[in-house]
């Protein structure tokens, strides 16, 4: 067997541009792991770079196969003596366009990208855990550094990204705020954040103030929410933005107000997946599906990714083990 099924982008645009195709099966090449793909998710970022922003800018050629993370069985290891070997349950991520996307049955990966799958968790779960998971990892504990005493503003916590956060920066001891519509006020306040703003009924900076830590997943995309993160931070306080592109003066405004700021920029560790797998099978973090949908209906996720209303994340199911 030389070809597999994919889902291919054929342009920049909207969903429609979604298709099947027969594709290569990648040829593994250096120290990476040819994985048969279970289960996939996707991200607002696939979304972004589907409609020509997001990672686009670096797709020299389409058709192209979307996608960053995955879940399945090792079907050749790195190498011979190679932890990860053949039959090996494991999950992870790559880095699209440099490496063909995980929307499709075979995938050649880095080693450095991947980890045993969390036994807790089933293929469809995994696979929605290592973009969001590593990002909430990065901006709240690399960079923020969240522990006890810590005041913490989390935006989108119902979100991919955000349902991660809450978690990770309430078990690490930061007292969490969050903020997210008024159907996941509950789901969120589950999560661990000891207080939930209903952004659709409270403006978040009239009640929010003094906190050292602003997580923003929003950025000036809509309602000028990164813009006014500013106001409810403490002199001197942090605010990380994840939406780069959405907010071009963040770093000028952020000066002018006293307070620090950075963007996050995604950097895959099979070493922090370990981590978090040790968190999923102590029940320390869990993993929320909207929904999974079959490979063939790719295009339907995409659609529900831009309208922006997803309740943690959407799992792709991509095969039967």
């Amino acid at each position: 067997m030389t070809t597999m099924r994919a889902m291919v982008a054929t342009g920049a645009g909207g969903p429609d541009v979604i298709e099947q195709a027969e594709w290569p099966i990648p040829v593994r090449a250096g120290a990476e792991v040819l994985v048969r793909v279970l289960a996939s998710s996707i991200n607002p970022i696939d979304a972004k770079t589907r409609a020509g922003r997001g990672a686009a800018r670096a797709i020299r050629s389409y058709p192209v196969i979307l996608g960053h993370d995955l879940a399945g069985i090792v079907e050749q290891p790195a190498y011979e003596a190679h932890a990860l070997q053949p039959g090996r349950a494991v999950y992870g991520m790559t880095l699209v366009p440099r490496f063909d996307g995980t929307h499709a049955e075979y995938a050649s990966v880095p080693e450095m990208f991947l980890a045993p799958k969390p036994t807790s968790l089933s293929f469809a779960e995994a696979a929605a855990v290592p973009l969001a998971a590593l990002t909430a990892w990065g901006m709240v504990v690399d960079v923020a550094r969240a522990h006890h005493g810590q005041k913490m503003l989390i935006h989108a916590g119902a979100g991919g990204v955000g349902h991660f956060a809450v978690q990770l920066a309430a078990y690490f001891g930061a007292t969490v705020t969050a903020t997210c519509s008024t159907r996941n006020v509950s789901f969120v306040r589950e999560l661990g954040a000891s207080r939930v703003i209903d952004y659709s009924t409270s403006r978040f900076d009239d009640e929010v103030s003094q906190h050292d830590v602003v997580i923003d997943l929003i950025g000036n995309v809509r309602d000028d929410t990164g813009s006014r993160s500013l106001k409810t931070l403490r002199p001197g306080g942090l605010i990380v933005n994840a939406p780069t592109g959405s907010w071009p003066s963040m770093l000028d405004e952020a000066a002018a107000a006293g307070v620090r700021a950075t963007t996050y920029k995604l950097s895959p560790s099979a070493a922090t997946l370990a981590v978090l797998t040790r968190m999923f099978d102590a029940g320390d973090l869990r993993v929320h599906l909207d929904r999974i949908v079959p490979l063939e209906q790719l295009a339907e996720a995409h659609r529900l990714i831009d309208e922006g209303h997803t309740r943690g994340k959407i799992a792709i199911e991509v095969a039967r083990e």
